[in-house]
C-alpha cells in the first residue's frame, strides 16, 4: 500500500519558545480513517494543520502524494488545497448564504478569482452539489441559509462542501466536538461510509477516545507534540490510554 502522506521530523515551535510538535514520524496510506486522540494542547490541531499549510512546521518534511509540500510556495497551496477537504469543529460556514451556496464553495479552488467572486458555478458542479447533500441526507435544506440549520445540519454542510472538492484526503478538526451524541453519531456514520464507499483518506481529530476505537482502523495518541501510540484501534489498552492522557484516563472510555 502506497503512502499518501508522510512526516519526516516535523516540529512545530510557536513564539515565546512553545514546542506543539516534537520530532514527528507518521505515514497515513490511501483509504486509512485514522484518528489523532489526546489532551487539549497536546498538538493534535497543529499536526493536522501541517498537512495543508495552514501552519508551517518550524522543522522537519511533510510530503502528501509524493510532493514535498513544505517547499511549497503560496502560488503551488491553491493545487494543494485542492486536493485536502476540510472539515472543522465550528463549521466554518457562511451563515447568510444558502446551503448549497456553501456546499459550492468547495470549488473555488478551481476558479479564477472572478469566477469565484461572481459565485460561478457550472450546471455539472450544481448537479454534483445537490448529488452530494442527498447522499447526507440534507438535500430538502438546500435553499436554507445556512444560520436556520441545527449543527448537525451546519456539520453535513461542511462534509459536502469538502467532497465537492474531489479530495484525496479529508481532515476533520474536531468534527463532533460541538454536537450531541445523536448528531456525532450521524456525522461519524457519514465520514465511515464515504470512506469505505470512495476510498478518500480520513483523518480526525476526536476527543471522545470510545469513538475513535469504534470507527476507525488506526489510532495515533499524541501528549506533549510527541507521538505516545501508533496502531491498530482494537490493541488501544487502558494502560496505553492513560499513558496519553494521564489523570483523564477514567473518564475517557468505560468500564
Amino acid at each position: 500500500m502506497m503512502a499518501l502522506l508522510e512526516f519526516k521530523n516535523v516540529s512545530k515551535e510557536y513564539k515565546g519558545g512553545v514546542k506543539a510538535l516534537s520530532n514527528i514520524n507518521l505515514e497515513v496510506n490511501e483509504g486509512e480513517f485514522l484518528s489523532i486522540i489526546g489532551p487539549s494542547g497536546a498538538g493534535k490541531s497543529t499536526l493536522l494543520r501541517c498537512i495543508n499549510r495552514l501552519i508551517d512546521p518550524t522543522e522537519g518534511e511533510v510530503k502528501f502524494d509524493d510532493e514535498k509540500v513544505t517547499s511549497f510556495k503560496k502560488s503551488e497551496l491553491k493545487n494543494l488545497r485542492r486536493k485536502i477537504g476540510m472539515i472543522f469543529q465550528h463549521y466554518n460556514l457562511v451563515n447568510r448564504l444558502s446551503v448549497v451556496e456553501n456546499v459550492l464553495h468547495g470549488r473555488l479552488g478551481y476558479k479564477s478569482a472572478i469566477k469565484g467572486i461572481m459565485g460561478i458555478n457550472s450546471e455539472d458542479e450544481k448537479k454534483k452539489a445537490f448529488e452530494i447533500l442527498s447522499k447526507l441526507g440534507i438535500k430538502d435544506q438546500a435553499y436554507k441559509r445556512c444560520d436556520e440549520l441545527s449543527g448537525g445540519q451546519k456539520q453535513r454542510v461542511g462534509i459536502a462542501r469538502a467532497l465537492i472538492q474531489d479530495p484525496k484526503l479529508v481532515l476533520c478538526d474536531e468534527p463532533i466536538a460541538s454536537l450531541d451524541p445523536n448528531s456525532s453519531k450521524i456525522i461519524m456514520d457519514h465520514l465511515k461510509n464515504i470512506n469505505k464507499e470512495t476510498g478518500i483518506t480520513c483523518i480526525l481529530n476526536l476527543h471522545q477516545v470510545d469513538v475513535a476505537m469504534k470507527y476507525s482502523d488506526r489510532i495515533v495518541g499524541i501528549n506533549d507534540g510527541r507521538i505516545i501510540y501508533d496502531g491498530d484501534a482494537r490493541n488501544l489498552t487502558k494502560e496505553i490510554i492513560h499513558e496519553i492522557y494521564g489523570i483523564e484516563a477514567g473518564e475517557l472510555i468505560n468500564d
